[in-house]
């Protein structure tokens, strides 16, 4: 086992419709006081998405994810520096989330839009460049690969050439893989235990298998019953190189990793 802890990437989502936990953040006031809970429970960065990118998910407008994601941003901020992640992947709610004090930019899209790279490179941030085959309303109508883990590494080779391209700092870039985002129980198996092959492009990796519905697949659990399964699956990552995991439950992972450290 690695000897380092992993950082928590803690996750807000301030949706009616998200596989987990939508609706259970609907107001500011329920989302502030869960991102207080985060905090207290030793998250490092906290990820808030205003949009549900779960399979089946519809989009939603720019002004609609604003009026969500904002409010919360702004309110974070008058308590606490915690380093604060926009999980979007339109350009317009980015560059305003950044203007509002987010510092990273979790882009589900891996930076195809140009646009989104050039709020990027203006703004100086970190940017998690994230890989999906399809789009969240299509992406587990057979999803298929020549080989799942090669040709995502193509696709990150593409994406930070552009990223670099567009002006943003290599050093800013995180790898995500995508877990879940158009693969199948197979594909996500075959990425955990193969994260090291991401390594040559000496880039930090994120990785987000938190109550993942491979996860149910595998074991039967019900999606509110996966701690188990999260926690074995995010250890496989970490011992695999990845350096962040995306997670619903702080608690739980600080105190596995704390203890599989020390």
């Amino acid at each position: 086992m690695s000897k380092h802890l992993p950082q928590l990437m803690a996750i807000l989502n301030v949706t009616p419709d998200s596989f987990s936990d939508g609706g259970r953040y609907r107001t500011v006031k329920q989302a502030v006081c869960q991102a207080k809970h985060f905090i207290s429970e030793g998250a490092n960065l906290i990820d808030i998405g205003g949009e549900s990118s779960r399979p089946g998910a519809q989009p939603v407008s720019v002004v609609e994810e604003l009026r969500r994601v904002i409010p919360i941003i702004e309110q974070i901020r008058n308590f606490s520096d915690i380093p604060l992640s926009i999980d979007t992947y339109k350009p317009v709610v980015a560059a305003v989330a950044l203007r509002y004090g987010v510092n990273m930019v979790n882009d589900i899209t891996g930076l195809r839009d140009p646009l989104m790279r050039q709020v990027v490179a203006q703004a100086h941030c970190q940017v998690v460049i994230m890989h999906m085959q399809g789009r969240p309303g299509t992406m587990l109508r057979q999803p298929r690969y020549n080989n799942v883990v090669l040709d995502i590494k193509k696709f990150f080779q593409q994406q930070v050439r552009l990223a670099q391209q567009a002006g943003i700092k290599k050093n800013d870039i995180i790898l995500d893989p995508g877990i879940g985002f158009g693969k199948t129980v197979k594909h996500n198996l075959e990425i955990l235990k193969n994260l090291q092959q991401f390594s040559s492009l000496r880039l930090p990796l994120l990785i987000g298998a938190s109550r993942k519905s491979f996860i149910g697949k595998l074991t039967g659990a019900d999606v509110q019953d996966r701690l188990a399964g999260t926690l074995a699956a995010h250890w496989l990552a970490v011992h695999n190189d990845a350096s962040i995991v995306r997670v619903h439950d702080v608690a739980a992972h600080k105190q596995f990793f704390t203890i599989l450290s020390s």
